[in-house]
């Protein structure tokens, strides 16, 4: 999948104002409004840095970096914060994070960046300029990114404000597999009184299939996979969990890799058309029969992550960075596939094996 790269940076990780620096001006990202431009000569994008420098033809020196405390304009030295709140921005050098060279902490922080840029007023969003409401499906795997890099808490208060068993993103549909995914999300930061538990056990009861649930998913039936969701999501909250996975050759078993790896995934691997449009499925994949990377990483590239809009009306917001991501229904950074492809590193780091080290030529 060919991406649009125009030059460009986002700024205002987690819950700050969002800001877009693009052809020597800063926009306001919600409104569109430039608040500032300069006749910058000599720009430098740096992702891994948050950073973007330029000079201009009076030989002014500007930069724009974010960093733990806000998205600061440094002008000859002199600093400005432009928006503040707190996020935290690990180096992934500690043994935590497992070993990676520079390049790979490199590549690692340019998908926290693209995480935690589509967290919108305490939601995680999948892209905020393409779908301005959280899908509980991409939030579950963008919360524990959130938590495995010490970000839950930007999240916090939107999760234990859930009130709807089902998010009903596509079309109003009633989709089993948010059953699990909300109670994960409410393990993440509550327990199992949360309000919203008794409502979802019940819910479950009205997508069983003997002693699984199954019901449509993306528009089709997953049995596997969203009892494997309503499974894990038991066991996160330590509630008794009567539930059996059933044995069905179910494709989106693999996209599920949090528990149950030992369950053999039926049916073929996702197809490269579905890759390309949904490259989160593929890293999915991947993390669940621990495969090499399923794809290459753009070398200098930004944004890393992506989602082809097909069936869907275009991402009419993306405009506000290029009508290039409009006409070619590409929104982008996506934060679910930033997520996924994150979480696959850190967890093939951690076990010690080759994949961390494969397709990490991340450099600037």
């Amino acid at each position: 999948m060919k991406v649009p790269h125009p030059p460009f940076f986002l700024f205002g990780m987690g819950n700050r104002r969002k800001l877009l620096y693009k052809g020597g001006a800063l926009y306001d990202v919600s409104t569109g409004e430039m608040l500032r431009s300069w006749k910058a000569v000599h720009e430098q994008i740096i992702p891994h840095e948050f950073t973007v420098k330029w000079q201009t033809r009076d030989g002014r020196q500007y930069s724009i970096r974010e960093d733990e405390t806000g998205v600061c304009l440094m002008v000859e030295g002199t600093r400005t914060y432009l928006t503040v709140n707190p996020v935290h921005l690990p180096d992934f050098k500690g043994e935590e994070s497992g070993v990676f060279g520079s390049s790979q902490t490199h590549l690692l922080r340019v998908l926290l960046h693209e995480v935690l840029i589509n967290v919108v007023e305490g939601k995680p969003i999948s892209n905020f300029l393409a779908r301005p409401a959280p899908t509980y499906r991409d939030a579950s795997i963008i919360c524990e990114a959130l938590r495995r890099t010490g970000n839950l808490d930007l999240a916090r208060d939107w999760i234990e404000g859930l009130t709807e068993p089902f998010d009903l993103s596509r079309d109003g549909e009633r989709e089993p597999d948010n059953l699990g995914q909300v109670l994960f999300l409410i393990s993440l930061v509550s327990d199992k009184n949360h309000p919203l538990v008794a409502r979802v056990l019940e819910a479950a009861e009205g997508f069983r299939c003997t002693d699984y649930i199954c019901g449509r998913t993306d528009g089709a039936e997953h049995p596997v996979y969203q009892t494997k969701w309503l499974k894990f999501g038991l066991k996160s909250l330590g509630l008794p969990d009567a539930w059996h996975l059933p044995p069905s050759d179910d494709p989106y078993a693999s996209v599920f890799w949090l528990d149950y790896r030992d369950i053999p995934a039926g049916g073929p691997p996702f197809p490269e058309r579905v890759k390309e449009a949904s490259p989160q499925l593929a890293w999915a994949e991947a993390h669940f029969h621990a495969w090499d990377p399923p794809m290459e990483i753009p070398v200098r590239g930004y944004p890393l992550s992506w989602e082809v809009q097909s069936e869907r009306e275009p991402p009419y917001g993306m405009s506000r960075v290029s009508p290039e991501f409009v006409e070619r229904r590409v929104a982008a950074p996506q934060a679910r596939h930033a997520a996924e492809m994150l979480l696959y590193f850190l967890d093939f780091a951690q076990r010690g094996t080759p994949h961390s080290e494969v397709h990490l030529q991340y450099t600037h």
